[in-house]
């Protein structure tokens, strides 16, 4: 089996003292220390895990996973990781050239925005350029739908936002993390409607898709879902142990777990 991990991170410990995450503290029961990259590596070879999208995180207070953190992994590793950028999305002309530089200077595949971390959807003014330079350099934008985890508004996480970008940006790869639970099947609905919307499980146990996801995994959106896990706050390994159970067709199981991503992420 290959798997190709469409979201994951590897943060400082300085990422988890950030008190909206304590929500993932007592649901995970853990207080999430430093972890080494070896370990990583570790945990990614045992779900079979050849290769993986590694993110920065920026939000209001600056970088939680700065570039150069993630750059640092990616030259370590270039066969394992592929990098994720993430800037600053109120100033618009450094973000653009911060985008730039890590796009067509160090081979990063896309730009990251968490969008309950500024609190303001991806229809803000503050987003139109970003999504632009996206579609200028052809690399999609990730963003997060459905239930926020940590302790912030899940309103930014409304499928509806995604579809008002996806008719303004015909031409813009969107890739939502994390299903959109509980508007998945609003999620499902735009995913089919634009060609160029899409979906990772980050977050979400394989167990724990909705059986409106496995269903359209198993038929037209077979070119529309990949697989994500979120790690470390879920690992690989657990989200995909109860993959079998899902009866997905094997060339449909191949498109999730990684024919998908090398197409959208173009790796």
């Amino acid at each position: 089996m290959k798997v190709i991990d469409a979201w994951m991170q590897h943060p400082s410990e300085h990422f988890f003292t950030y008190p909206y995450f304590d929500s993932l503290k007592r649901w995970l029961k853990q207080g999430f220390k430093k972890i080494p990259l070896e370990d990583t590596l570790r945990v990614l070879d045992s779900a079979q895990v050849e290769k993986a999208l590694i993110s920065a995180w920026h939000g209001p207070e600056g970088p939680m996973i700065s570039n150069e953190e993630v750059l640092s992994i990616t030259m370590k590793y270039p066969d394992r990781f592929f990098g994720v950028a993430a800037v600053d999305i109120r100033e618009t002309e450094s973000a653009i050239s911060t985008i730039r530089k890590y796009v067509l200077e160090h081979h990063f595949k896309a730009l990251r925005v968490i969008q309950w971390l500024w609190e303001l959807p991806c229809t803000h003014s503050y987003y139109q350029p970003l999504l632009e330079e996206c579609v200028n350099l052809n690399i999609p934008v990730c963003l997060q739908v459905g239930l926020t985890g940590p302790l912030k508004t899940s309103e930014t996480g409304r499928p509806g936002y995604i579809e008002k970008i996806a008719l303004d940006h015909p031409q813009l790869k969107i890739v939502c993390g994390h299903i959109g639970y509980p508007w998945h099947i609003e999620m499902i609905a735009y995913a089919t409607k634009f060609p160029n919307v899409y979906i990772d499980t980050s977050a979400y146990k394989s167990s724990r898709y909705p059986a409106e996801l496995v269903q359209y995994m198993n038929a037209h959106g077979a070119s529309k879902v990949m697989f994500g896990s979120n790690y470390p706050m879920i690992t690989p390994r657990d989200c995909l142990q109860d993959l079998d159970s899902l009866g997905l067709r094997v060339e449909n199981q191949e498109m999730f777990l990684y024919k998908n991503a090398e197409a959208v992420f173009d790796l």
